[in-house]
């Protein structure tokens, strides 16, 4: 007898739950026009290189600013996440290939990097709707207008009181947000904006990916 596969899990409680590529996933499919997910399946890869070496040139994107890239393992999300950091999002699964991708297109660069999987450290959701930059200004100093944090926009700032990479990353002209934090502070982010965006319609809806 075969044993069984076992199944990752994020930090968000989920209920009804549906596996989907091994992990087990929020099944509740929302219709409203202000959604959260938690998209902590996804691949998370951390890169540290110099600010403005070779790495990232090679990477394609700067401090600050998010690119559509394919690394060698399919489309992913590079972020510019800090000075010499970047945070790469990719498909469930992929994330040692995704890791070897990097790892090899930086070798050649002659400079210092690391490049960690932090996939099961880390939790990401995605806020989504119009109405989602209200519901962050509720709970953030920061401005969310279009004018200081545009689509491709990244920024590490205090969200609820916790240290969070937030990523504009619209989806079909609908503005959409990717959250990034620590996975013990998960389930404590996804509550507070729960409470913070219930006003406005905020619904639960299950894990989307990328695309």
């Amino acid at each position: 007898m075969s044993e069984p596969t076992p199944l990752a899990r994020g930090p968000v409680a989920v209920s009804p739950a549906v596996v989907r590529d091994g992990w087990e996933v929020d099944a509740r499919i929302a219709t409203g026009a202000l959604t959260l997910s938690d998209e902590s399946p996804l691949a998370k890869v951390h890169v540290r290189a110099p600010f403005d070496g070779a790495g990232r040139a090679a990477l394609g994107v700067g401090f600050g600013r998010t690119a559509r890239a394919d690394l060698g393992t399919g489309e992913v999300l590079v972020v510019g996440s800090g000075p010499g950091e970047w945070l790469v999002l990719g498909a469930p699964n992929t994330a040692g290939a995704l890791r070897a991708s990097i790892e090899q297109r930086l070798a050649g660069t002659g400079e210092f990097t690391t490049v960690l999987d932090l996939t099961h450290g880390r939790a990401l959701l995605r806020l989504q709707g119009a109405a989602a930059a209200a519901v962050l200004a509720g709970v953030c100093a920061i401005d969310f207008g279009d004018a200081v944090t545009p689509n491709g926009a990244a920024l590490r700032t205090s969200l609820a009181g916790v240290v969070t990479d937030i990523v504009r990353d619209d989806r079909q002209g609908v503005p959409s947000y990717l959250l990034h934090v620590e996975r013990s502070s998960g389930q404590y982010l996804a509550d507070t904006l729960l409470d913070a965006g219930g006003p406005s319609g905020l619904e639960v809806t299950g894990f989307r990916g990328l695309a």
